[in-house]
């Protein structure tokens, strides 16, 4: 699962009973070698699939991590890109990875994305596998914070997939990673938020939606299809709905 220049177990027992700030400041540096950094393939396709949409001016990477969406964002915009993340070790490696030039600008900033330093200053805002750190109960207001920093027909935009099903190991693998960081933060403090099978995407679309975002989804054809003929990876396409209503494109078909 992890290559020589990746975490031990020690490290990783560390990390797992730390906060999640904590935790992802001491995991930064061997981040880029887990599998928790978004694979290179579904960045391709995401940029792929947002550059028709464009152009952008100003982005925003919402839990920037080390930079990987960060840098997806320097190809869509041509004036500034911005990494949120309140790791402070995860933006020191992520300054590094992703360097500053002169068209975009490239910014790095510490804070809490669920109480966003911005005003209306962004017209893309992107995220990859940052929602299983919220709590249900935390969709609302996420929501609403990202819809308030983007400007009026701005886009939100999320890579999703088909959940593994039972008789994929896959799913065992999912399943017991959440029940150990249940049992974990049943009996350990602080707590460390991280669920992969936690998220409902009817109850997350249904959310944007309530904070005035139209949605549509896109096909990510890189993934293939199920045996059901729905697409392997979607893009989530939430766009603030205060424009009218013959800007909005219709959903594509897929």
């Amino acid at each position: 699962m992890f290559g020589p220049e990746g975490p031990t177990l020690r490290e990783l027992a560390v990390q797992a009973l730390s906060s999640v700030e904590r935790g992802y400041d001491l995991l930064a540096p061997k981040f880029d070698h887990t599998p928790f950094r978004t694979p290179d393939g579904v960045l391709d396709a995401v940029a792929k699939t947002l550059a028709p949409l464009g152009p952008f001016t100003d982005g925003l990477d919402l839990c920037c991590g080390t930079g990987a969406g960060t840098r997806l964002l320097t190809g869509l915009c041509h004036r500034s890109v911005t990494g949120v993340d309140f790791s402070a070790g995860m933006l020191d490696v992520a300054r590094h990875r992703v360097r500053s030039t002169s068209a975009p600008r490239v910014a790095w900033v510490r804070g809490d994305v669920r109480a966003l330093p911005f005003t209306a200053a962004f017209d893309l805002v992107v995220s990859f596998g940052a929602f299983g750190h919220f709590l249900p109960r935390e969709l609302p207001g996420l929501c609403a914070g990202v819809h308030s920093v983007l400007r009026p027909g701005g886009r939100f935009a999320f890579p999703v997939f088909a959940p593994p099903g039972p008789a994929h190991p896959a799913f065992w693998t999912l399943l017991g990673f959440d029940t150990a960081m249940r049992v974990r933060n049943a009996l350990w403090r602080p707590p460390f938020v991280m669920y992969y099978r936690a998220l409902r995407l009817g109850a997350l679309l249904g959310e944007l939606e309530r904070a005035g975002f139209a949605v549509e989804l896109y096909a990510l054809p890189e993934f293939g299809r199920r045996a059901d003929g729905s697409p392997r990876g979607r893009l989530v396409v939430a766009r603030r709905d205060d424009v009218p209503a013959a800007e909005v494109s219709p959903r594509p078909a897929g």
